[in-house]
């Protein structure tokens, strides 16, 4: 019986040490074919100007470790000490698993917390659309090539609009599944930066932008990306404009 409770009791404590507090992340990664290196954690700078690194930590026997504390999730890059590209993670509180293919960083599978598992189903769910199209965007490309080139150099916009919009049919699928997923999705992070950026976007109505928002997750509103659609929302109901805006985000 002392035995059996002291093996409960041991459980319970290592149950415990893996509790977080609000806000407090741990980044667990491995990196198959490397040993040793540096990886770093970066945020990009203001404007998407370039990419600072936040943190550095030692690659041990092909895995590393992050950890920290956030205010709310932001999007977040790993690179790897020699290997091409960088990786996107969703930064917030919990435990993030990321298993990094240093040949091959899209097909990296990032796991642990609610929106970094929604974001690699939604970028696998991308790809997969994308593949779909892809050989009707090539046809598309190479049929079009001339037509392109001459109204670009003609200045021709007519032409270039009548090429965007049969461009945007083929793209139809990867659209609607993008600008689809705020409503089937409010809890995920993912789904207040495509609000924003249907913000930037003038095919998209003020109406559009402000029922997609309307439908985010409270906990979604309250992030940076949240409050600045809202306030651009606002300031557009109190200064309406002629037109359709080219962009609600500042």
């Amino acid at each position: 019986m002392k035995k059996l409770i002291l093996l409960v009791a041991v459980a319970f404590t290592v149950f415990s040490c893996k509790n977080l507090a609000e806000g407090e992340y741990i980044v667990t990664g491995k990196v198959k074919g490397v040993k040793t290196g540096l990886v770093f954690l970066e945020k990009q700078g203001p404007m998407g100007m370039g990419f600072a690194a936040i943190d550095t930590v030692k690659i041990v026997d092909g895995a590393f470790e992050f950890k920290g504390k956030t205010n709310e999730p932001e999007i977040h890059f790993i690179q790897i000490d020699k290997v091409n590209g960088k990786l996107p993670i969703i930064l917030e509180g919990g435990e993030i698993n990321v298993e990094v293919n240093k040949d091959s960083l899209v097909k990296s599978k990032i796991s642990g917390t609610y929106s970094n598992e929604e974001f690699t189903k939604f970028n696998n769910e991308s790809e997969k659309i994308q593949k779909r199209l892809q050989g009707k965007v090539m046809e598309f490309q190479m049929k079009n090539r001339t037509a392109i080139e001459e109204a670009q150099k003609n200045n021709d916009t007519a032409a270039l609009n009548k090429l965007r919009k049969e461009y945007d049919i083929i793209q139809k699928d990867i659209t609607d599944y993008t600008f689809g997923y705020p409503k089937t999705h409010p809890k995920s992070f993912i789904s207040v930066l495509i609000v924003q950026m249907m913000a930037g976007n003038p095919k998209f109505t003020p109406k559009d932008i402000e029922d997609n928002y309307n439908a985010l997750d409270e906990s979604l509103k309250k992030t940076k990306p949240g409050k600045s659609i809202k306030e651009n929302i606002d300031a557009l109901k109190k200064k309406p404009t002629a037109g359709q805006p080219s962009s609600l985000i500042k």
